[in-house]
């Protein structure tokens, strides 16, 4: 059957339901592709016929259910969408409506009325496959193979066309998770997994999951749904939050939010759209989420830098918003430390792994929030006390981490020589670390030549296991000084086999295994060694390498990992994560068509292709900073605890 006689009987409906087969998939291609599964096939050719008009569209309700007929016979025909599933809104007109599925195994609809499509800055949300342009690739890929005569030219241009393939299924699948509230974008789904039936919370826009679709959308100039994001928020930061009569400290950010489809006040047969916020009194061990926050002041930045929109951050509420933020993260408490301390599972490692305390992926976040917020923050007399405390704490916490959380082949021998229970202000190990801490593995693994920032530290105990996120957004934000930042960045290369393998990027490494394992996870089965949290490899990560790269000029690393990824990842079908130690299995529980899997590998495409833009996400080391970072390191600590005033006088 021609190409062309294939698109007229798509358009006129008689297409058998096996015709709809790429020719990526057939047994000759290296590398298949799941652009044309019949998930997003069945919504490509319905927007087709929309666009084209070779089809009316005719809607009824039945039973309770809207049946839409017209689709041609046995592929689409008489298709059934259950009325929770339709969403619609006070504000739109009755004959826009849109809906979307979270339930239905055959995929996620979108139901637009024929003359009119849900757009993002004029982009239309739906793929433009099966059309004359897409026929017109296939014949182009044809004449490479035939009229080319270099078999290595033939072998590049065949590799450029699948990856091209690859990034333009990456960019059709986003586009299908973005949610709608009152027509506009607002984000986009957790995951659009069509093979699974429990959902949990994955068809709910998460806050950190949103952060490299963000930015997506930045690097290709849809802005929308970046600032409606970022207000629509930033008004759920203002909701009653409470579990069991109590409340957390204002300017808590949700760590997700659905929006939801309600009888409208005092007229039963009329809905209206709100968004329904959870802020850890629905989410599995009831964990508010530390790092949301943190995240949304550093997506805030970005918009203002890349689309040059800075009137939303000087918007009178999203400046109190931010301040919100810090004075929660601020305030005072009974810790001796800079750094922040949470509960376990307060950041992307959501389940018990042992990183309770002051786990560095928070530290990391902090110090880059601070750094972002204070860039934004109007100059007025209320903010000058905050900004004061600001940068107290930026100076403590950089200190901090530097100096304690660094660890080489170097300082792993100071530690292995240290004497314990110091009782003196100028103690050697100031934190009572016990040398029989370290662990074989360490001793092995550690190369010569590379280091890295430990995972946590408290009161004689440090977590020396590796945590990418943690380190990479330390390179990011300058939380590490340029030397720690190359070094960070030499291990990865040096431990490739170990963090990278056959698909990028451990989360942490090692696995918790044994009675460990038991111990610090509770025996929990889905983060079984090396999967999930647990030394899992989660492409997602991607993006935050490839910052991280471009800041200390090194991009050949992170376009190394990014091309081992585009190796299965589209052919695995977008996963969540990967198990075993090599990353060899698609993870057991992993859901499929991972929304933040897909913008990260976009998120690191876009940026080594243009790596000026990584810019709106690096904040550079300040100066000031690394003035007072060398006053500490010179001065006496025995003086730092004289009184301030010691004219001062109490009443007894």
């Amino acid at each position: 059957m021609g190409p062309s006689e294939a698109v007229l009987q798509v358009f006129s409906g008689t297409v058998p339901r096996h015709f709809f087969v790429d020719s990526c998939l057939s047994t000759s291609d290296p590398i298949p592709s799941s652009k044309y599964h019949i998930k997003y096939i069945k919504k490509r050719v319905s927007t087709n016929m929309q666009r084209l008009a070779c089809s009316t569209l005719l809607q009824s309700c039945v039973g309770g259910t809207y049946r839409f007929h017209g689709l041609g016979s046995g592929s689409f025909g008489n298709m059934t969408i259950r009325r929770s599933w339709l969403w619609s809104c006070k504000c739109q007109q009755s004959e826009s409506v849109s809906g979307r599925s979270t339930e239905d195994v055959n995929g996620t609809w979108f139901l637009d009325n024929a003359k009119k499509l849900n757009t993002i800055n004029g982009v239309v949300n739906g793929p433009n496959v099966l059309e004359f342009q897409d026929i017109q690739q296939t014949n182009q890929e044809k004449e490479v193979w035939t009229s080319n005569g270099a078999n290595g030219t033939v072998r590049d241009d065949f590799q450029k066309t699948s990856v091209d393939s690859i990034e333009n299924e990456a960019w059709d699948i986003l586009r299908d998770s973005v949610v709608y509230y009152c027509g506009s974008p607002i984000g986009t789904i957790a995951a659009n997994d069509p093979t699974s039936s429990n959902v949990l919370n994955y068809d709910q826009v998460f806050i950190r999951d949103f952060i490299p679709s963000g930015i997506a959308f930045l690097l290709k100039g849809e802005y929308d749904i970046v600032r409606n994001f970022i207000l629509h928020t930033l008004q759920l930061q203002s909701w009653e939050k409470t579990m069991d009569c109590h409340s957390p400290g204002q300017g808590l950010m949700p760590a997700s939010f659905k929006v939801r489809t309600v009888p409208l006040d005092g007229d039963d047969s009329a809905t209206e759209e709100i968004l329904d916020p959870d802020f850890g009194e629905a989410a599995i061990g009831r964990v508010a989420p530390v790092d949301s926050g943190l995240w949304w002041i550093i997506l805030l930045r970005a918009y203002g830098k890349c689309s040059g929109d800075l009137s939303v951050q000087e918007r009178v509420d999203v400046q109190t918003g931010i301040k919100m933020i810090l004075r929660l993260c601020l305030a005072d408490g009974f810790d001796m430390f800079p750094t922040l301390l949470v509960t376990d599972g307060s950041c992307m490692i959501d389940r018990r792994m042992g990183i309770h305390g002051h786990p560095l992926e928070i530290q990391a976040l902090f110090y880059s929030a601070l750094l972002c917020a204070r860039e934004m923050l109007a100059p007025d007399d209320g903010s000058a006390d905050l900004i004061r405390a600001l940068n107290n704490r930026l100076l403590a916490l950089s200190f901090h981490i530097r100096e304690y959380y660094w660890i080489d082949l170097k300082k792993l021998n100071e530690i292995y020589r240290y004497k314990t229970e110091e009782y003196s202000y100028d103690a050697v190990n100031k934190f009572n670390i016990y040398p029989d801490q370290i662990s074989s593995w360490l001793v092995e693994w550690m190369p010569n030549k590379g280091g890295y920032l430990i995972g946590n530290l408290q009161p004689a105990h440090m977590d020396f296991r590796f945590f990418s996120l943690g380190n990479l957004w330390s390179i990011v934000s300058s939380l590490a000084t340029i030397n720690q930042s190359h070094a960070i960045l030499d291990l990865i290369e040096s431990k490739w086999a170990d963090l990278v393998a056959d698909m990028p990027l451990k989360i942490c490494y090692p696995a918790l295994e044994g009675m460990e394992w038991q111990i610090i996870t509770g025996s929990d089965p889905k983060n079984t060694p090396w999967s999930y949290h647990n030394a899992g490899s989660w492409p997602t990560l991607l993006w935050q390498l490839t910052v991280a790269c471009i800041k200390m000029n090194r991009p050949d690393i992170a376009a190394k990992a990014v091309e081992i990824a585009e190796k299965q990842i589209s052919r695995d079908k977008w996963p969540e994560y990967y198990d075993t130690k090599r990353a060899k299995f698609i993870g057991k529980q992993a859901h499929l068509y991972q929304t933040w899997s897909i913008a990260g590998y976009l998120v690191a495409k876009l940026l080594l292709a243009d790596p000026g833009k990584a810019k709106m996400l690096i904040t550079e080391e300040d100066s000031e900073l690394v003035n007072a970072f060398s006053s500490i390191l010179s001065s006496n600590p025995k003086k730092k605890r004289s009184r301030k005033n010691s004219k001062q006088t109490y009443i007894v």
